[in-house]
């Protein structure tokens, strides 16, 4: 089992830190006009947005938070890096193709859709890849840590698609878009976080348990120590003055 770096879990920490303060820090210098509990994230970032810079400088680091803890999550898995990768690339893409002043844009929507996808799903496919449990043919391999489980993993996918299918609608026919939209948002933000932390005490657990013995288990009932004090093998050395 791969150790976890320290800069992944500072990269991890990061990510839901990025997006609220960047949403926070944003929303304050729009116009009087905006709510964000009917308005999104996107369009903090748009062309008619008031210093649109602040919401695009975080999406991209967002993105690149993503990449970079996907490349450093061994535990997880290829399958879920490569779609944390994905909804890593997709992130960015959002800033390459922004909500137009008027309108939706085609482009805006199908990154959106795919980061969110992307990053909904990433924790079923180590899920799936990973065994259940302890793996019963290997006693001595590591057991998964707790957040790459089957049944967490899919649990936490299913709550991350129902989020998404809450943001879905009100993007088609509710009043609550932006609020949908960042609950959504932060959530998937989390589950990054508490996949590393999850891997890294599964690491610091695995590596305190010290080597795994590869030979028989020898007897120690019945068996003298040897003394410390005295000779290593042979007889005892005889002083240069005795005589026989």
């Amino acid at each position: 089992m791969r150790a976890v770096p320290n800069w992944a879990v500072a990269t991890a920490v990061a990510a839901p830190l990025l997006l609220v303060a960047g949403w926070t820090v944003a929303e304050g210098r729009q116009p009087a006009g905006y709510d964000p509990v009917r308005d999104t994230i996107s369009e903090l970032a748009g062309h008619d947005a008031t210093d649109a810079w602040i919401m695009i400088s975080c999406l991209v680091l967002l993105g690149c938070c993503y990449l970079a803890i996907a490349a450093a999550l061994h535990a997880a898995g290829l399958p879920s890096r490569f779609l944390l990768a994905v909804g890593g690339v997709a992130t960015i893409a959002l800033v390459a193709f922004p909500r137009p002043t008027v309108g939706g844009s085609v482009s805006h929507g199908i990154a959106a859709t795919v980061a969110v996808l992307a990053l909904a799903l990433w924790p079923a496919g180590s899920a799936l890849w990973l065994p259940r449990g302890r793996d019963a043919a290997h006693p001595a391999a590591p057991e998964p840590p707790w957040a790459f489980r089957r049944g967490v993993g899919l649990s936490a996918t299913v709550v991350l698609l129902a989020l998404f299918g809450w943001f879905a609608f009100e993007v088609t026919s509710g009043s609550r878009t932006g609020l949908a939209e960042r609950v959504t948002a932060v959530a998937v933000s989390l589950w990054p976080l508490l996949a590393v932390l999850s891997a890294r005490r599964a690491h610091l657990a695995w590596a305190a348990g010290g080597p795994v013995p590869v030979g028989p288990d020898l007897p120690t009932v019945g068996v003298v120590p040897p003394d410390p004090l005295g000779p290593t093998h042979g007889p005892a050395p005889r002083r240069p003055d005795w005589l026989p």
